[in-house]
């Protein structure tokens, strides 16, 4: 019979494409790693990776096996997580979320407090950040971010999928500016903009009754922390165009004010997002739940303030 271990440590060498970085995901030694693999080789008697000094790659057999591998895996963690939720409540352990860094200081860090209440066996940690991690290297269970990420091997599940942006300022900024009634407009106006990584985000989408408008924003604030961008346009330093989620609170008291009303700005989905189906642990599967719930809620309470947002 294989060792448990050694299909642990090919099934996530293959999903890494790094002997290495499988490695310290499995919190093991890279000379440990490689012996696991050798021995799982050995066993087989096929080759399961084509090597090189710079690259890790399956070879059709080891394709063959993965298939095999991940399914069998999944069934084990799926009888597993069984006989944990056997004797009493499932939802227990630690669990590292991350989020963005608005989104995860106002209004995920205020849920969680509930969710925790709820499950009191649970310890959480909460990492607001606008920093994509790495979730393949960093010990993070699950992130919440916007957007489908880029790598399609990462297990996405959607939490708001109706989410998008909504244009809003500061009643104080139109007081001094005027109203903004079309997105051409935004031309002749400060946009107060969010830059992740080595982007800024200054290209704005609209749809409405002229199809789609794309506008190239200029402003004198630049910022790569959503949450300070958000505070700017509530102090009326100018516009911004930001997740529903993240500015519901502000539209629902009067701080900040929905425009343009017959134009919708480009979707801005929430997933939570984790690296492997086989993380999807009790915990997670109820804080999914959970998080879902929160986010249908606050977005219908925008319906009347800012339909243009959901």
């Amino acid at each position: 019979m294989k060792s448990l271990a050694d299909l642990r440590l090919f099934v996530r060498t293959a999903h890494a494409g790094s002997l290495s970085a499988a490695a310290r995901q499995l919190d093991t030694t890279a000379a440990a790693a490689s012996a696991s693999l050798k021995r799982l080789e050995a066993s087989l008697g096929v080759p399961l990776f084509v090597r090189s000094t710079r690259s890790l790659r399956l070879t059709s057999e080891g394709e063959i096996f993965l298939r095999h591998c991940e399914q069998a895996l999944q069934a084990l963690d799926t009888g597993f997580e069984a006989m944990a939720g056997a004797g009493g409540d499932a939802v227990r352990g630690t669990l590292l979320v991350t989020a963005p860094s608005d989104l995860g200081r106002n209004v995920v860090r205020v849920w969680m407090d509930e969710f925790q209440a709820r499950h009191p066996g649970l310890r959480l940690r909460l990492r607001p950040t606008d920093r994509r991690s790495d979730l393949y290297r960093e010990p993070v269970d699950v992130a919440l971010r916007y957007g489908l990420p880029a790598d399609s091997t990462m297990v996405a599940l959607p939490l708001a999928p109706g989410n998008r942006r909504v244009l809003c300022a500061a009643p104080a900024w139109l007081a001094r500016t005027g109203p903004l009634r079309h997105p051409r407009e935004l031309a002749d106006r400060n946009a107060l903009c969010f830059v992740l990584g080595d982007e800024v985000h200054d290209q704005w989408r609209f749809t409405g009754p002229e199809g789609e408008c794309i506008v190239d924003v200029r402003g004198d604030r630049v910022s790569d922390d959503g949450d300070v961008v958000r505070r700017w346009a509530i102090d009326g330093h100018g516009v911004a165009c930001k997740s529903a989620l993240d500015v519901a609170d502000d539209l629902l008291a009067g701080r900040l004010v929905a425009l343009c009303p017959d134009w919708r700005a480009e979707p801005t989905p929430l997933h939570l997002v984790c690296a492997d189906r086989r993380q999807l642990s009790p915990a997670i599967r109820a804080l999914r739940a959970f998080l879902e719930a929160k986010c249908a809620e606050r977005l219908s309470a925008l319906a009347e303030v800012a339909p243009q947002a959901v």
